[in-house]
């Protein structure tokens, strides 16, 4: 049963906050199937597979098509989002950047199918079940880093930086730092002490990824939590138990990219709705939640 999300909640793949991994996996693998050119994960579908939900995993191998349950702008934010952050990765890789990070990585596959140069470390950072599952899984189907993958296998909510360290981390080298779907499933003072953690950690010419949503208008949490309600109600109905509600954390909070810009960033990005309109993807007729206007922004850390 999913339960509101609290201080020392602990999850694995298939439930809590944890399942939203597999969801987005199981997202990335309909992408995959359905527009590789765009967004090609060949992972997504195999991993869903071996966590063993089996409405994920019919929707990620396509026995059962998406439907009412996982909406089509679902599936190209899917694309949109997975571009966006293995662009980021090859360009800032490509201007030098040896050192990656990737924060809450749950069933991210960057660190086995990227081009990555020669020399790449990639550190993947989860709680310790989601980094040994991912790996274990990963090695039964035979494959391969194509990077030196490390694992911090610790919780943010611990001391992730040392953890990081004793896995090799340097905070003298650049590195480029993703935090892909993770803000809105932090309380809003634990995503200011990440951001400015990240900031700490990093030496001058490091960038960082993550989205930055609006801040908050009268009515949008009631709108969001009402369209996540309903959202949840599919999935039940499909004897799936994701209540989508109780998994984020709600309340006013910092928007991100201003708050890192505050820090030393420089950022640029775009919103969801000019990405989906630049890759000839349907535009959002419902946006109860104003998904259109959260922003997908990468940038570098000035010298100070």
């Amino acid at each position: 049963m999913t339960s509101t999300r609290h201080d020392g909640d602990t999850w694995d793949l298939a439930s809590s906050v944890g399942s939203t991994a597999t969801m987005a996996a199981a997202a990335r693998a309909i992408a995959t199937r359905t527009d590789p050119r765009l967004f090609d994960d060949p992972f997504a579908e195999p991993l869903v597979r071996a966590v063993g939900i089996e409405l994920l995993t019919q929707l990620a191998s396509g026995e059962l098509p998406p439907g009412d349950l996982v909406e089509q702008v679902w599936i190209d934010v899917a694309k949109i989002r997975g571009k966006f952050y293995d662009e980021f990765f090859l360009d800032a890789t490509d201007a030098g950047i040896t050192q990656v990070v990737i924060l809450a990585s749950g069933l991210d596959s960057r660190a086995y199918r990227l081009p990555w140069p020669t020399g790449t470390v990639v550190f993947e950072l989860d709680q310790p079940e989601v980094i040994e599952f991912k790996t274990r899984a990963l090695a039964e189907l035979g494959s391969a880093p194509t990077a030196d993958r490390r694992v911090a296998a610790v919780d943010l909510r611990d001391d992730w930086p040392a953890v990081l360290r004793a896995a090799g981390f340097d905070p003298s080298q650049p590195t480029a730092w993703s935090a892909e779907g993770l803000l809105g499933y932090l309380p809003p003072e634990a995503q200011d002490n990440l951001l400015d953690t990240i900031t700490e950690l990093s030496a001058p010419g490091s960038r960082l990824a993550t989205e930055s949503k609006p801040n908050l208008r009268p009515g949008d949490e009631d709108r969001t939590k009402e369209r996540l309600d309903r959202l949840s109600e599919r999935w039940r109905a499909e004897s799936f138990d994701s209540d989508m509600t109780r998994l984020r954390y709600f309340g006013e909070r910092n928007e991100a990219a201003p708050y890192l810009v505050d820090r030393g960033w420089t950022l640029s990005g775009s919103t969801i709705r000019d990405l989906l309109a630049a890759n000839d993807l349907a535009s959002l007729s419902d946006d109860e939640m104003r998904m259109g206007d959260m922003r997908y922004v990468s940038g570098t850390l000035s010298a100070t």
